[in-house]
């Protein structure tokens, strides 16, 4: 008995067709494998996430690389074999579509492959509350010394520092050399700015602002909001708001361009 044309050509189709569903989990594997390694590699990953945490990320971008590598080659393999397998993903419980799930991620990939992350600027610090020096820290670090020399210390040693022993006269007459962007503050005099950063604990969520007024020389314009600049002069205590703060005063302002890793942690 032999079979029909119609009947070998039916076989032959079913045989060839694409197991769509295995192919578009190997895409979005590879695509968020690869958004990660776009971040890794153009160090846009220190603007996410906190540096004890990179080799999750990195682990992560290894993981999901090699499955879409792995899918693909098994879905090739299958397909050169003409086994008439069907190659299918795991089912499981979720809340969501599985073709909507897997278009959501999808989307979301894509834009990280297109969008370049940005760090936090003055905009941000007035979202996220940076009106005062003292009282901004949220770390709880378990000790706290002051070690080396004033000028070593960056702004968030100098606000940890005000946390531990507010009072701005015990620091006065120290050398402070710190660096962060400027930010106006709304009711300061105009010969004050606020030169700021940003600190990560964890990732940019809950990234904080810190900061320290400074003091301009008589005559000497304000720098632009959200401009980079190294601030070296010695600490006083000024009256900001009604409140007595601690203030790097006579400073020295060199414009700086913005750091690989503009954060502090």
């Amino acid at each position: 008995m032999t079979s029909t044309p119609s009947s070998n050509g039916l076989r032959t189709s079913r045989r060839r067709s694409l197991p769509w569903q295995a192919l578009v989990d190997a895409a979005m594997l590879l695509l968020w494998g690869l958004m990660l390694l776009r971040f890794t590699v153009t160090g846009k990953l220190y603007l996410l996430l906190h540096p004890d945490y990179m080799w999750l990320a990195h682990l992560a971008m290894v993981l999901l690389l090699a499955m879409g590598v792995s899918r693909l080659v098994q879905v090739g393999l299958s397909y050169r074999q003409g086994t008439g397998q069907t190659i299918r993903s795991q089912e499981h419980t979720a809340l969501l579509p599985r073709q909507f799930s897997v278009a959501l991620l999808i989307a979301i990939a894509v834009f990280g492959l297109v969008y370049t992350p940005r760090p936090f600027a003055s905009e941000t610090a007035f979202q996220r509350g940076i009106t005062d020096v003292l009282g901004q820290t949220r770390s709880r670090p378990q000790r706290f010394s002051l070690g080396g020399e004033s000028e070593e210390r960056t702004i968030v040693d100098w606000v940890r520092t005000l946390n531990v022993y507010p009072e701005p006269d015990a620091y006065a007459g120290q050398t402070a050399q710190v660096s962060g962007f400027v930010t106006h503050i709304p009711g300061w005099p105009d010969e004050f700015v606020m030169i700021s950063r940003f600190v990560l604990t964890c990732c940019a969520a809950d990234a904080y602002p810190v900061g320290l007024p400074v003091e301009l020389p008589a005559g000497t314009a304000r720098p632009a909001p959200d401009t980079w600049l190294e601030v070296k002069g010695k600490m006083q205590t000024s009256t900001l708001d009604g409140k007595r703060q601690l203030a790097i005063g006579d400073p020295t302002l060199t414009e700086i361009p913005e750091p690989r890793t503009p954060y502090e942690y």
